[in-house]
């Protein structure tokens, strides 16, 4: 006996598919004896926002024995719908909270990566929203739930998602078809078979439990003094000897073993101290010595495997040529950060430069790492590496660094909270132009706060609170009242200028 009426509800953000995997699923039925319909509900956000795709089924032998159509619904109602299909974690979620999946009647299908929104991507912190509480929610609200990561099975495959969504939802027996049958429709569409047809397989072997590969990748080193650095990374608390590590590998790939040597020597000093404390410096000390500067964006962007990972992301065939357009706005500051510090310190003081300089950073530009002249333009700046150690930026930077960790020790013997939570605020410190000089700012001043009110028997509890305040938002009005609150709104970075605690630049 065919089923009255099947409710299929997609949820998918714009351009991953959703439409063409509703045309499968229409198709489909009608091949096998089903009215069908569907409605997309198109969102208004990133590319085609979040689009919700709602698809109704209805055997046509039940249509003739009735003799007359059925009134399908043009949207998912809460608590009747049978099947969702959602293409990332948070969609998932989203549908949850909409109420169209329940536990007593809905199969959902969804993949567990992530596509982070640019509300999580924007914050001055962590931003990301904690994926297993997610998990745990849809779990809990589906009768039957087919969760895994379809986004590996894309790049494998070199399909897109909406296939491997197919295939899951073909794999989940959900539906009265056969996979032949699901197999025929992407063959009648005669768009990409052999791909999609990759990708099919992926999604119904995965529903179907038939695919358990986690390989883990391989961590070594691969560097020359490789012996030399990991016999020093023993020597930390074990929950420092991971994060140590990535640390190296960071760093190395950043300057040189030189400098990846001079972050484990400056770790080793802090040897002694609390396990937690060497975790935090560990962590936050490599995200600083490595900053992010010209030098640094322009290998990037010329690096090989970046050129691959795009290919594969467009789906390019061989011997296909493509180009990349990537936008630049470089300041002036960032111009003068990279030269010698003497000249760049005198450039960046100087209005007469600054003047002349004007029109090559006074506009953005489009280049393109893929021709002659942006890669040569390109490698050529992220071949200036071996000044980088000489360099404006870097005698700031390490002035701050220097400055950080002598105030850490300083305190730590004393008051080993108020190190863990110093320890910690380097976490405002990210990114380069505005978003970099609002962090330091704002750490500068937290620094200036633990200089002056050191003594103070809260000063724990104030650092804390004025690190979650500054992460919560660009603006800082938050941060601003927190200072306020605290009768601190009136200390600068100068302030923590006291002795060998000094940052240059910082207010």
């Amino acid at each position: 006996m065919r089923r009255s009426r099947i409710s299929i509800a997609i949820s998918a953000l714009g351009g991953q598919g959703g439409g063409v995997l509703s045309n499968w699923i229409v198709e489909l039925a009608e091949a096998n004896g089903y009215a069908a319909q569907y409605t997309a509900i198109a969102g208004v956000a990133q590319r085609t926002g979040s689009t919700i795709y709602a698809i109704e089924l209805f055997p046509q032998e039940l249509i003739e024995a009735e003799g007359r159509d059925p009134v399908l619904s043009l949207m998912p109602v809460k608590g009747d719908v049978d099947i969702c299909l959602a293409s990332e974690l948070m969609e998932a979620g989203r549908a949850v909270n909409r109420g169209i999946v329940t536990p007593d009647k809905t199969t959902l299908i969804a993949s567990d990566h992530r596509v982070y929104a640019i509300s999580e991507k924007e914050n001055m912190g962590d931003g990301r929203i904690e994926s297993n509480g997610v998990k745990d929610a849809i779990a809990k609200a589906a009768k039957k739930l087919v969760l895994f990561d379809m986004n590996a099975a894309v790049l494998k495959s070199s399909s897109v998602i909406s296939s491997v969504l197919f295939g899951a939802l073909a794999g989940s027996g959900t539906l009265p078809f056969e996979r032949v049958d699901y197999e025929q429709t992407i063959q009648n569409s005669g768009r990409a078979i052999e791909t999609n047809l990759a990708g099919f397989a992926l999604g119904y072997d995965n529903t179907r439990g038939a695919i358990s590969d986690n390989t883990e990748p391989e961590c070594g080193l691969g560097f020359t003094s490789a012996s030399a650095l990991m016999a020093q990374i023993e020597e930390l608390p074990d929950n420092a000897k991971i994060i140590a590590t990535y640390g190296v590998h960071r760093l190395v790939d950043y300057q040189d073993e030189q400098y990846a040597q001079l972050y484990l020597d400056r770790l080793a000093e802090f040897a002694d101290f609390s396990p937690e404390l060497v975790g935090n410096i560990s962590r936050y000390l490599a995200l600083w010595m490595g900053f992010e500067d010209v030098i640094r964006v322009a290998d990037l962007k010329t690096r090989a495997d970046r050129t691959v990972k795009i290919a594969d992301e467009i789906r390019a065939a061989d011997g296909q040529i493509w180009y990349g357009h990537d936008y630049f706005h470089p300041r002036y500051e960032e111009f003068t950060d990279i030269l010698p510090a003497s000249i760049g310190s005198a450039m960046a003081n100087s209005k007469m430069w600054e003047k002349l300089c004007s029109p090559l950073f006074n506009k953005g530009r489009i280049l393109r790492p893929k021709t002659i002249s942006g890669f040569l333009l390109l490698r050529f700046i992220a071949n200036l590496r071996f000044i980088r150690l000489k360099s404006l930026r870097y005698k700031t930077e390490n002035k701050r660094i220097m400055a950080w960790l002598a105030l850490i020790k300083k305190v730590a013997l004393d008051n080993p909270d108020l190190a863990i939570e110093l320890a910690q605020c380097p976490l405002l410190i990210k990114g380069y132009g505005d978003t970099h000089a609002k962090g330091i700012n704002r750490f500068s001043r937290i620094m200036a706060v633990a200089v002056q009110k050191r003594d103070d028997p809260e000063i724990v509890q104030i650092i804390a609170e004025l690190r979650d305040a500054a992460l919560l938002s660009d603006a800082g009005t938050e941060f601003n009242s927190s200072l306020k609150d605290h009768n601190t709104e009136g200390l600068t970075g100068d302030d923590a200028q006291e002795g060998e605690f000094s940052w240059a630049g910082s207010s």
